[in-house]
């Protein structure tokens, strides 16, 4: 059982770039671990630290006045080959929802597979939400997964978001693939001894 998701209310990361893919988002050097654990630390290394492995300023995850749980990004996130690892990384960071206004499919359901809710929100108001945490970078964004909405409550714009029924149903019971089927096997049980 994951963490039960409901309501998120957050402060945003903002990363107004569009087509990023998962070898930025993870670079392959960092593959070789099978499990999770670490995958965080490097989420976008090569934009958050130098040859030298220092800290680089200017990057968004280094810079004190922006933090939270919801990463805005730009259009067409997580195009590219579709290692699970990116999600790992995203998930490992400490990240719960990606917002953005497209994203790559594999690397969506990737996602919600790791318990990480990507919503996808129209140009305008990705843009908009884009000015607001950049006149504000305390400003909240609410996700409520039950209602399927987004809002800016900088200035109280909403949108509605879809996602598959059954991954909500999965998030919003912290369950993963293995645990629904646990949780159903009596069901499945009686369907298998219907076929013989």
């Amino acid at each position: 059982m994951k963490q039960k998701f409901n309501i998120i209310k957050s402060t945003c990361v903002p990363l107004p770039l569009e087509n990023i893919d998962t070898d930025q988002i993870i670079p392959a050097r960092f593959l070789k671990a099978t499990d999770k654990q670490g995958f965080g630390d490097n989420l976008f290394r090569d934009w958050r630290y130098d040859k030298n492995n220092q800290p680089i300023k200017d990057f968004v995850l280094n810079n004190p006045k922006y933090g939270g749980c919801i990463l805005v990004a730009g259009r067409n996130f997580g195009s590219g080959s579709s290692r699970e690892h990116a999600a790992w990384a995203i998930a490992g960071y400490g990240f719960r929802v990606v917002i953005s206004s497209f994203f790559a499919d594999i690397h969506k359901n990737n996602e919600l597979n790791n318990f990480v809710l990507p919503v996808v929100v129209s140009e305008g108001f990705l843009k908009r939400l884009f000015d607001s945490i950049s006149d504000n970078p305390k400003m909240i964004v609410t996700v409520d997964l039950p209602h399927q909405t987004v809002i800016n409550e900088a200035t109280g714009e909403q949108e509605s978001f879809e996602i598959n029924g059954y991954k909500k149903h999965c998030l919003m019971n912290g369950l993963d693939d293995v645990d629904f089927l646990v949780q159903n096997r009596k069901c499945v049980e009686e369907y298998e001894a219907r076929r013989k």
